[in-house]
């Protein structure tokens, strides 16, 4: 199966639950989007990577986990998305260590937190892009709008605490199949990326 680059949009702010987010990757070469639902404390970790200017007083658990594999000369070669099952995200972390190279598993949040710390490229499988990527077919003034506002947090210590996945996840269930692709269209045209995901992966769990 062959590989896919990413590069990091962006994290949007949820506009239905307080403390959801989502994480917003790009095709490299395409015009796909990922978007995948992170927690707050994830989302603050990834923003604080993006946002060069923002050093917390004390190593956050990321910076923590780079401080310590620098000191035993670890080093992050690549994160690879490897699979997508009921709407969750399987990643894999490749380190190397005296030549010697060993696959780690990790939350896609947390492996992603931790390229950027590293400088690492992040890669999915074509099969998964195909299956929960997003295009944006949306009219020009929609696009710059999009170009304008990346949706990167600049102030993660803002971000809410209290989430309520589950009962986002119930309310699509009444719907059907024809009708939760409307709403994807929808969420994708306002750039809801978050509902967008939700969506995304509720059709992905039927038609799997």
């Amino acid at each position: 199966m062959s590989l896919v680059k990413l590069t990091i949009k962006g994290i949007s702010y949820s506009q239905t639950q307080n403390g959801a987010y989502a994480l917003i990757l790009n095709e490299v070469d395409g015009e796909r989007k990922l978007p995948i639902v992170i927690g707050a404390f994830e989302a603050q970790s990834i923003a604080i990577a993006l946002e060069k200017e923002i050093k917390p007083p004390r190593p956050l658990t990321h910076d923590l986990f780079k401080s310590f594999a620098d000191r035993f000369d670890i080093v992050v070669k690549q994160v690879i998305i490897h699979k997508l099952v009921d709407g969750v995200f399987y990643s894999s972390i490749i380190c190397e260590r005296d030549k010697i190279e060993e696959i780690i598993d990790a939350r896609t949040s947390d492996a992603i937190a931790l390229a950027l710390r590293f400088h690492a490229p992040i890669f999915t499988y074509k099969n998964i892009l195909d299956k929960a990527g997003i295009y944006l077919n949306a009219n020009p003034e929609t696009e710059t709008k999009s170009d304008d506002n990346d949706g990167i947090l600049s102030e993660p210590e803002t971000f809410g605490l209290d989430t309520d996945e589950s009962k986002d996840e119930n309310s699509y269930k009444k719907f059907s199949l024809s009708e939760l692709h409307e709403f994807l269209e929808m969420a994708v045209q306002e750039e809801d990326y978050e509902k967008a995901a939700r969506i995304r992966d509720e059709i992905s769990k039927r038609e799997s």
